[in-house]
């Protein structure tokens, strides 16, 4: 069997107010391309299909498009929900699907595999959506009462304290019931969790519950294959666990990443190999650092002129309209950061920095300072914000 894992699609989401829905398009293009040219038999989606609970309309739209078109070329496709997603919207319809399109989004359900025939037999596929303690453990399977953990899944902290490792291996507790049942199958599991030795990135929502989010990776012990979801970079956690990674970069501090799907050969006796395929970029990202001047005309520059720029400014005081200025050589430039040298500064008092200066070009200087230069509509809502403080102010 060949499986194409993939996660963390995040449709609808932006890059610092850059909208990513045409270059999520263009991955789903990629997707369906790889599909065919590789015979692909199965899509495991590990997650975060969506990038907030409410997307989109046009995000909803590209989902539907994709789950259309990867069964058109001859696949299937197993998806999970994220702790991005909203799990009762993404499966609201998983029940009226085609057969070979499952959406899993019930914790109830993490033993019930996805059974996929090959040449060699059938595989089993364990779909474990994002557990949230909180709720999830009252939807699991009820623990075995034979279980030799007395706690059912409970941390030792106390009685009703559940993390995420408890919650987790009760999970997998349920799944390997049912795999009890069917000695020597082969077995995928699909899960959205931060497991222990995996390294995050500045995108990545965190899913701690009281300090403790981290899942061991030994709770996947004896499945061929587990297909993670939730951490933005590909990684290898063991030889049968890894994340493939999202899809594209969603932070600055993924710049370096190549961003990859994997490609997982599942034969007779387990995993025959185990494959990285590009995902072609809309554009890279660069991390630039220099005094305005230097970025604006220094040759070493040239390369990054078509890239997503951050800039770190070193001026000793930070450039007026710097965002706008830089713009004029990297009109992708979208993140501006000042970090003068050591011992430099700007000694002028508040009054003097600001004097002759409206409220309005305040305001958006210090949007400007701690995250970069506010958006058309931002600008819009802090004119309306000052208008409405200014009218109160008078009224009063």
């Amino acid at each position: 069997m060949l499986a194409l894992h993939t996660s963390d699609w995040h449709l609808g989401r932006g890059l610092h107010g850059h909208d990513l829905l045409p270059a999520q398009a263009a991955f789903v293009d990629h997707l369906v391309e790889v599909v065919r040219a590789e015979s692909v038999d199965v899509v495991l989606v590990s997650g975060d299909v969506h990038d907030r609970a409410i997307p989109p309309v046009r995000a909803l739209e590209l989902f539907d498009e994709a789950l259309s078109r990867l069964r058109d070329a001859g696949t299937r496709v197993v998806a999970i929900s994220g702790n991005h997603d909203a799990a009762r919207r993404l499966g609201d319809k998983s029940g009226l699907l085609d057969p070979r399109i499952r959406i899993r989004t019930d914790p109830a359900a993490v033993g019930v595999p996805v059974v996929v025939e090959d040449a060699d037999g059938p595989v089993r596929i364990y779909a474990i959506p994002y557990l949230e303690p909180a709720t999830a453990n009252a939807l699991l399977p009820d623990p075995d009462p034979a279980d030799p953990d007395p706690t059912g899944g409970r941390d030792p902290a106390g009685a009703t304290s559940f993390s995420q490792a408890a919650t987790m291996r009760r999970a997998m507790r349920a799944v390997r019931v049912d795999l009890d049942g069917h000695p020597g199958a082969r077995s995928v599991v699909l899960a959205h969790a931060w497991v222990t030795g995996g390294a995050g990135s500045d995108s990545e929502r965190g899913i701690s519950v009281g300090g403790v989010g981290n899942v061991p990776s030994s709770l996947f012990d004896g499945i061929t294959y587990t297909a993670l979801g939730h951490l933005h970079r590909p990684q290898v956690i063991t030889p049968a666990v890894r994340y493939s990674g999202s899809p594209m970069a969603f932070s600055f501090s993924e710049a370096a990443d190549r961003k990859t799907s994997l490609l997982v050969d599942i034969g007779r006796d387990g995993i025959r190999a185990v494959r990285a395929v590009a995902v072609p970029a809309e554009r890279r990202m660069a991390v630039l650092r220099g005094t305005l001047n230097e970025l604006l005309t220094a040759a070493r520059f040239a390369a990054h002129e078509g890239d997503f720029v951050s800039a770190v400014l070193t001026d000793p005081i930070r450039p007026d309209d710097a965002m706008a200025t830089l713009q004029r050589r990297f009109p992708h430039a979208l993140r501006l950061a000042h970090e003068p040298p050591a011992g430099a500064g700007d000694d002028r008092s508040f009054g003097e920095r600001t004097h002759g200066r409206t409220d309005l070009e305040i305001a958006t200087a210090f949007v400007a300072h701690v995250r970069g230069e506010p958006t058309p509509r931002e600008r819009t809502l802090l004119t309306a914000a000052l208008d409405a403080a200014r009218i109160a102010e008078e009224a009063a």
